[in-house]
């Protein structure tokens, strides 16, 4: 008798090549970890070929098992959007919609989008999530997300991206800095003063620094040496935006920000902002989503809201 592989089956792979934990899989799941080993185990045989190498605490994808289990994304995602064409005709607008953004745009995209998008499409509820770049980059490509709101270029095999957005960068002082003298600043400017950052591998730490060979000039020296004057003491410790913003208050030091988290955000009795002399650095916020995404309709209303609700000239 020939076995015939089931969606199911291609789901636990799928999942446990992401989780590579049985447990946290099968949970994901919502079936027990005997009954996802088993039907992994199955298929296996079935196909003759082994997917997971399996040791103690420890388990990795095969070479073969990486494309097989990429195949099965594929199927899955065909799955849904038979599931959708079958449903053609019915509001786009109804159903939820999942979406992400990375932790330096979403808290302060999210308050001005979710009222924008509630006007234009009151039926469609929207599940959020803030994340790094590479997480959300993962939950599109395995469709835990249907859109995601990152910093262009974002480059991705069978996603479209499209460009909402440039949002220029401004530099947040203490009240009374002597920089706050001047109506705008040069990026050198910064270097007199202890200059604070998110921690390396934060996309919007790379933003700045590759926007400006000075401030980029000056990190790789204070990384070289401590002892180096010329170059600012860079602060990384900061997790956030929010978190930075409050060493600024505190005096220790200054940043860079892009707009929108400058913007209203602030006690204008502790800080003040500065923008930068033309050409001023900037980035551009883009939406992606899956070549495969069958409502179209939720994406233009989501591309819409969102490119309405851009900061310009100081104002939200």
């Amino acid at each position: 008798m020939v076995n015939i592989m089931t969606l199911t089956e291609l789901r636990y792979i799928v999942t446990l090549a992401s989780e590579k934990h049985f447990g946290r899989a099968a949970e994901k799941c919502f079936v027990s970890q005997p009954t996802l080993s088993v039907a992994v185990k199955k298929l296996e045989e079935e196909l003759g070929v082994t997917l997971f190498e399996r040791s103690k605490g420890h388990i990795a994808v095969t070479e073969l098992g990486q494309k097989l289990v990429l195949q099965s994304q594929k199927v899955l995602d065909q799955v849904r959007v038979i599931k959708d064409l079958a449903q053609e005709g019915k509001d786009q607008l109804a159903a939820p919609l999942r979406v992400g953004a990375i932790y330096t745009i979403g808290p302060y995209l999210f308050p001005h989008l979710m009222p924008e998008l509630h006007r234009a499409a009151p039926s469609m509820p929207l599940y959020i999530e803030e994340n790094y770049t590479s997480v959300l980059r993962e939950k599109l490509r395995r469709s835990e997300l249907d859109a995601i709101l990152v910093a262009l270029p974002f480059e991705e095999p069978e996603v479209v991206s499209l460009p909402l957005y440039d949002e220029p960068f401004v530099v947040l002082l203490p009240k009374g800095h002597p920089l706050t003298q001047y109506d705008e600043l040069r990026s050198e400017q910064l270097l007199t003063d202890n200059l604070l950052l998110l921690g390396p591998g934060n996309c919007f730490r790379d933003q700045v620094l590759e926007s400006s060979p000075e401030l980029m000039n000056a990190v790789r020296l204070s990384t070289q040496t401590q002892k180096n004057e010329a170059a600012p003491k860079l602060i990384t410790e900061g997790s956030s935006l929010e978190t930075i913003r409050h060493m600024v208050v505190s005096g220790l030091g200054i940043t860079v920000l892009p707009l929108s988290a400058a913007v209203g955000h602030f006690n204008h009795e502790l800080l003040e902002t500065r923008p930068f002399v033309a050409p001023a650095p900037y980035r551009t916020v883009g939406l992606a989503w899956r070549v495969t995404f069958p409502r179209p309709k939720a994406i233009d209303i989501l591309s819409m809201a969102a490119g309405q609700c851009r900061v310009v000239s100081g104002d939200a």
